[in-house]
């Protein structure tokens, strides 16, 4: 709640603050002229603070830093900026890449050093997550927490000031040389001064406004009174494949399901399909490049656009990326082995304290897997607004 509190009343200076009397009107920025030309315009901001919410999505996560077109602009530059990594090659674009809904295609994303050691998590919709905490081990308390991380790790984007790197207050002193960011934080902020807390307050409202409500999903249910009633616009075989992601299954006493459906829906709800908060791990337990086991991920990102539209892959999924197509998601869970080591399992892959067998069938895969493209927008992967802002 201390954090929460924090970031509430940082974002209140972020979008109160006026500019001193030494930037009376944006031609007072000619710096943001030169590095971004036509690309950002101050004087007409693009549409990050009013952007269009449908009314059946009630989870809303961006009071705790509301969201400004003026913030969320620095957050896309610092979002794109390589020179926030030591050797002045990554960014965080490098890892989230906006033509794979903000992921990477990658199992391990390349860093200023070597590796990282799980896969890049997808960013859609991360403003309407049900699950507060980020990163698949959840170790930030929030995702303005979670921005400056990567800069701080030593093989990501190297300001960890161990190993030899340079600290994260270098990178201060090395942005508050740079001429568009002395101009876009006196812009935002009322000062030129850089802090990591502004750092995050930009990023955080940045990231949530990525945002995907044009998929075939989000047109059958505004004319739908809810999920469970069949969408007019939907095949039979998509309605068919969601009511299995809906309804649960009905399993005997040894973990078999007898009836019902996949029950997807038990840890990724409609209408946001983000992770319930009090999942624990899929069993899927593996390291990237690693024996070792990985009990912590009980995270994981929203269903939105795990593929796109013509249904090409946005990346590999799960933590270690190791699985790469609906078809090998959907049947991971359809028998779930109950490994030696695993104590974290969550309980509703083991019913009755045995491994859930869906006993799945091809209609019923091919089914839940056309639902699943429906999820999928289109704007998301073209949006000017979510686009790198420096020039080619």
């Amino acid at each position: 709640m201390k954090v929460l509190k924090y970031l509430f009343l940082a974002s209140i200076t972020l979008v109160s603050c006026s500019k001193s009397d030494d930037y009376q009107s944006v031609q007072d920025y000619p710096n943001v002229k030169a590095a971004f030309g036509s690309k950002i315009d101050l004087d007409n901001l693009l549409n990050y603070q009013n952007q269009f919410i449908p009314s059946y999505i009630t989870k809303d996560n961006s009071f705790v830093n509301p969201i400004t077109n003026k913030g969320a602009t620095l957050g896309r530059v610092l979002f794109y900026d390589n020179k926030l990594s030591s050797n002045n090659t990554i960014s965080c674009a490098s890892c989230h890449q906006q033509a794979n809904a903000f992921s990477d295609v990658a199992v391990a994303s390349v860093g200023v050093n070597g590796t990282t050691g799980r896969h890049a998590m997808r960013l859609i919709n991360s403003r309407f997550s049900n699950e507060s905490k980020f990163f698949w081990d959840e170790r930030a308390a929030s995702l303005e927490a979670q921005t400056t991380q990567p800069i701080r790790n030593h093989g990501e984007m190297g300001y960890s000031g161990t190993n030899g790197d340079q600290s994260f207050s270098d990178l201060i002193s090395k942005l508050s040389n740079i001429g568009y960011y002395k101009e876009l934080f006196q812009y935002v902020y009322g000062s030129e001064e850089i802090t990591e807390s502004r750092m995050q307050l930009a990023l955080g409202q940045f990231i949530r406004s990525i945002q995907s409500f044009d998929s075939k999903y989000d047109v059958g249910r505004a004319s739908a009174n809810n999920d469970n009633q069949p969408f007019s616009n939907y095949t039979a075989q998509e309605n068919t494949g969601k009511n299995l992601f809906l309804t649960a299954p009905v399993f005997d006493a040894t973990g078999n399901r007898t009836s019902g459906g996949l029950g997807c829906a038990g840890c990724h709800a409609a209408p946001e399909f983000d992770i319930d908060p009090n999942t624990r791990n899929n069993g899927i337990i593996g390291s990237i490049g690693s024996n070792t086991l990985d009990l912590l991920n009980t995270r994981s990102p929203s269903l939105r656009d795990l593929v796109k539209v013509d249904g090409t892959t946005n990346g590999p999924m799960m933590h270690t990326g190791v699985i790469t197509t609906l078809q090998a998601a959907i049947g991971h869970y359809g028998t779930i082995n109950l490994a030696p080591g695993n104590t974290n399992l969550d309980p509703r892959l083991r019913p009755n304290g045995f491994g859930q067998q869906l006993h799945l069938t091809a209609p019923e895969v091919n089914a839940v897997i056309a639902f699943l493209r429906t999820l999928s927008g289109t704007a998301v992967y073209t949006d000017a607004k979510w686009e790198n802002p420096f020039p080619n």
